[in-house]
């Protein structure tokens, strides 16, 4: 599959001419979406869910679907009757032409006065996981982790520890919107092979719209 990496945390995938999109929030391109055959959505929170964008996609072509959990989905069902897809963890489907695993079921604690939303992470293929706002375990090996590196809900150690637990070949950099350049050098140096490599997977970083062949 070619992985494109899009703004923060979307990305897309492609494959003999069919692509899929996952996350294609406020932080990432206006026309994130479109172009996609399917979209994945992660949970509600506006850097990953953008109603603009989604209906956009939508509009432009009546064979699109989305899949995502309830609460993103009660916000667009009764518009794209049938072309809304509700899933939760354990689900399994195919999209696009991809396999998709569906784990996880909460968004990680931002703060405890802060209410925690649902959050589900895709596992694509088998090869490539996209864990959302969390830092869920599929529970079986897995290739490439897509890594979220800065959030205000987690801290460097949480991230080093995690790609140490899923032990992915290659982690790939997301949710990195929030980051200038100096940070994403910091990040780069602990986590890539300039440093010490804290992680013990492949660190690859890639700016919005570079691509890598998976």
């Amino acid at each position: 599959m070619e992985f494109t990496k899009q703004g923060h945390s979307s990305v897309r995938l492609s494959r003999a001419g069919r692509s899929l999109v996952v996350d294609p929030g406020a932080f990432s391109e206006p026309d994130a979406a479109l172009g996609a055959e399917a979209v994945l959505v992660t949970h509600e929170h506006p850097d990953h869910f953008d109603e603009g964008r989604l209906r956009a996609a939508l509009d432009a072509d009546p064979a699109v679907t989305v899949w995502t959990l309830r609460s993103v989905a009660e916000q667009l069902a009764a518009a794209y009757p049938g072309r809304i897809r509700t899933v939760g963890n354990g689900d399994t489907f195919e999209a696009a032409g991809f396999s998709v695993e569906v784990h996880g079921e909460l968004h990680a604690v931002i703060h405890p006065d802060i209410p925690r939303v649902t959050n589900i992470g895709f596992l694509v293929d088998g090869s490539l996981f996209h864990p959302g706002d969390a830092l869920t375990v599929p529970g079986r090996p897995v290739e490439n982790l897509l890594l979220p590196v800065h959030a205000p809900w987690n801290k460097f150690s949480e991230v080093v520890d995690y790609v140490r637990e899923v032990s992915p070949t290659r982690a790939l950099a997301v949710h990195d919107g929030l980051l200038a350049e100096p940070g994403h050098a910091v990040y780069g140096r602990q986590l890539g092979p300039a440093g010490p490599g804290l992680g013990g997977a492949e660190y690859t970083r890639l700016i919005p719209g570079g691509t890598l062949t998976l």
